[in-house]
């Protein structure tokens, strides 16, 4: 597949790195040459020094002959005229852009992107999503990271182990005999800075963070496994009311049950539009960091802070302040995946990554096959693809023993018959089914494979 990706900063760059680690051929288009040279030294991928949207300038990229373009530079403006040109000059089949604006993405101008007025196939919201994933840690705020699949009837829980977890130094096939019934199971183990696909003989050891996979309905039961609590989440403070603190704000207040939130924004406008389009919510405009303010927002008898201005320093700092005056559980905004590590030194419950929510979106309208759901783990160390199995596919037919897997993939779990199932050795894959894979990096060309559907589906 031929794809042209505008925009070369974080999002870009992993974007590019996904794909073209997957043998596609890519090209990145970005204004700053060096970050054009970043690509390419860094990536086995073509770059092209110029504005995305000019015509000339995509057709040195090749957009006569390419199948997709993204555009995810940071203007909005920039990307939707992309599009635009990618589709009245060189009739690319599928565009997908990254837009911030709010005003672009209010559901009473959908007809915008027809194809008949802006033609554009898929909108990502990095804002939303970020919220989305925000309501999701306040959901299950015992785990470090948490991801919905089939179609919300199973999830993804980062669980970190602590000195009381009951299955400590447990081998992992013992898990299956000592809780028979629970529909969960170990995908990924992250120790000592490494991520990897345990083995059944593996052992869990204090200070892991295990990612697992579970039935939407064993939630609760497989966090009292891990030795984790959950507890009610009826107070909030935002620290930041930016576009994500006040989509985060908009969802708590259309949240069932009665949750009391308040927002503190530095930026007396932003404090100011953040007043005037909540409802509930009650905004103090001041320093975050300040400790007086943190106490007049009642942080030291709150359930959860979130911090999520654009300044990843800054989250750091006032989820650590909030951990210091009692807050239960503080949870930052982090760009920068570099910084992750600080996180269980410092305090800090869990993180929520902007770009790597992003990329996951994007990418879940990239795959090959029937892909439903892509979410990446970590600093794009490995995925979780969940897919539908096709006639064609080389799985179809098969039991899951005898498919020959990857080292780094481990089967999550099965939707069969509208049922979301542990996967099992002797369990048959069926046309029709879908399947969860937690795949490292390099293994995900040949889950691809596996998945990969006849030309007829294209």
């Amino acid at each position: 597949m031929k794809v042209i990706i505008c925009g070369a900063g974080q999002v870009g760059w992993q974007i590019a790195r996904h794909l073209s680690g997957e043998l596609n051929d890519v090209t990145v288009v970005d204004k700053n040459p060096d970050l054009v040279r970043r690509a390419t030294d860094t990536l086995d991928v073509q770059g092209i020094a110029g504005f995305a949207s000019y015509p000339d300038v995509l057709e040195r990229a090749g957009a006569a002959d390419a199948d997709m373009i993204i555009a995810a530079t940071h203007s909005d403006e920039v990307n939707m005229v992309t599009c635009q040109v990618a589709h009245s000059v060189f009739s690319i089949q599928r565009k997908i852009a990254r837009l911030r604006s709010q005003s672009y993405l209010d559901a009473i101008y959908a007809d915008l992107y027809r194809r008949d007025h802006l033609p554009i196939d898929v909108v990502i919201s990095p804002e939303r999503e970020v919220a989305a994933a925000a309501m999701l840690r306040l959901s299950a705020p015992a785990a470090f990271d948490i991801e919905n699949f089939m179609d919300g009837k199973a999830q993804l829980l980062g669980i970190t182990i602590d000195e009381d977890c009951p299955v400590v130094h447990t081998p992992l096939r013992q898990l299956t005999d000592l809780f028979s019934t629970l529909r969960s199971i170990v995908v990924g183990v992250r120790r000592d800075g490494s991520l990897f696909a345990p083995e059944p003989g593996d052992q869990l050891f204090v200070g892991d963070n295990c990612y697992v996979f579970t039935h939407i309905d064993d939630v609760d039961r497989t966090m009292e496994v891990f030795g984790k609590k959950e507890t009610k989440q009826d107070r909030v403070v935002i620290v930041g009311g930016g576009n994500v603190g006040l989509e985060v704000a908009k969802a708590l207040e259309n949240r069932t049950g009665r949750t009391r939130a308040k927002m503190i924004e530095r930026d007396r406008k932003k404090a100011e539009r953040a007043a005037e389009e909540l409802v509930r919510t009650i905004v103090l405009n001041g320093d975050g960091l300040d400790r007086s303010l943190m106490i007049e927002a009642g942080t030291d008898r709150a359930d959860a802070m979130l911090a999520v201005t654009d300044d990843d320093k800054t989250n750091m700092l006032a989820a650590v302040r909030a951990k210091a005056e009692g807050c239960a559980l503080a949870i930052a905004l982090i760009n920068d995946p570099t910084l992750v590590p600080l996180m269980a030194p410092l305090g800090i419950d869990a993180y929520i990554n902007p770009r790597s929510t992003t990329v996951s979106s994007i990418l879940r309208h990239i795959r090959h096959g029937r892909v439903r759901q892509v979410y990446s783990v970590g600093d794009a160390e490995a995925e979780v693809i969940e897919a539908e199995v096709m006639s064609t596919s080389p799985m179809a037919g098969q039991m899951i023993r005898d498919i020959d897997f990857p080292e780094g993939v481990l089967v999550g779990a099965v939707y069969k018959g509208g049922e979301v199932l542990r996967p099992s050795g002797v369990m048959r894959i069926e046309e029709g089914d879908v399947i969860a894979l937690f795949a490292m990096s390099d293994d995900v060309p040949e889950v691809e494979r596996l998945m990969q559907v006849s030309i007829d589906f294209f």
